[in-house]
């Protein structure tokens, strides 16, 4: 901080502190057959150690910056954030249901932005002994090292996440020249393998909400990949409704034909 201006190196350092305390926390419960509750008509469970964690966060993370604004998964929201130009966005954990069937593939994802863009981000995955970390002009990075951007070119075949439903949206015969590979229980951390250059892509399900995209945005963005709705727009961030329609994360170079393989939006 210089001159009591907070900056995103500021702001990213202080949530990977954050993020490290939640970390803990999921630990603590993890493999321990923490008590578990489900929303959303019974379709997605909610553990003991994503409330703490959420709790946890609000507090050391508006504490710290009073005047920023809050949107999670597990806290009620409200229209208050809409008028902040600066707001964390949360998923305490993202991927609860490996979390509580004691597999890895689960993170606390902490994001940041500001005037609607992805500006910082954080993922632990501590049962994976990773800390993802980026935040704007500053690079991306996994432990100690930095993500480098990549791109496979347009001639390789690429290697695609690609759910079911999106595979239902796609035109005759147009997955023959990919790799469909899984998508795992995180989405946060699928879309960091793009980051990471172990997925040359990951189409995204509607129905996403921005606490599973805002940390890891940043983290494409400075890999050389973007985050797009079906039209190829850039998300958004800090709208009122939460949730979006089906998305691409890609490099920029493959985000037109792999948006290509789509049918038309006009034929559904």
């Amino acid at each position: 901080m210089a001159d009591g201006i907070v900056t995103y190196a500021d702001d990213l350092d202080l949530m990977v502190e954050a993020s490290l305390m939640a970390a803990d926390i999921g630990m603590s419960h993890f493999r321990k057959d923490p008590e578990v509750w489900y929303k959303n008509e019974g379709r997605s469970p909610v553990s003991e150690a994503d409330i703490a964690i959420d709790k946890l966060l609000k507090k050391v993370l508006l504490t710290a910056r009073p005047d920023y604004g809050w949107l999670s998964e597990e806290l009620e929201d409200t229209e208050h954030r809409l008028a902040d130009r600066r707001v964390f966005i949360v998923d305490p954990i993202d991927g609860t249901r490996a979390y509580v069937g004691g597999r890895s593939d689960w993170c606390v994802s902490v994001g940041l932005v500001e005037d609607g863009k992805a500006v910082a981000g954080v993922l632990a995955a501590p049962a994976r002994g990773e800390i993802w970390r980026a935040h704007l002009g500053g690079g991306a990075f996994l432990n100690d090292e930095r993500l480098l951007a990549n791109d496979p070119g347009l001639e390789e075949r690429l290697r695609v996440a690609v759910p079911d439903i999106v595979s239902r949206e796609m035109r005759r015969g147009a997955e023959a020249g990919l790799d469909k590979v899984a998508g795992g229980p995180s989405l946060a951390l699928r879309l960091a393998a793009v980051a990471l250059g172990e997925l040359d892509g990951v189409f995204v399900r509607p129905q996403a909400s921005e606490w599973d995209l805002a940390a890891v945005d940043v983290m494409l963005a400075e890999t050389g990949h973007v985050l797009v709705d079906r039209a190829g727009r850039h998300m958004l961030y800090n709208q009122p409704d939460p949730s979006r329609g089906l998305l691409l994360a890609a490099s920029h170079r493959q985000v037109p034909d792999l948006l290509g393989l789509l049918q038309s939006s006009a034929s559904h």
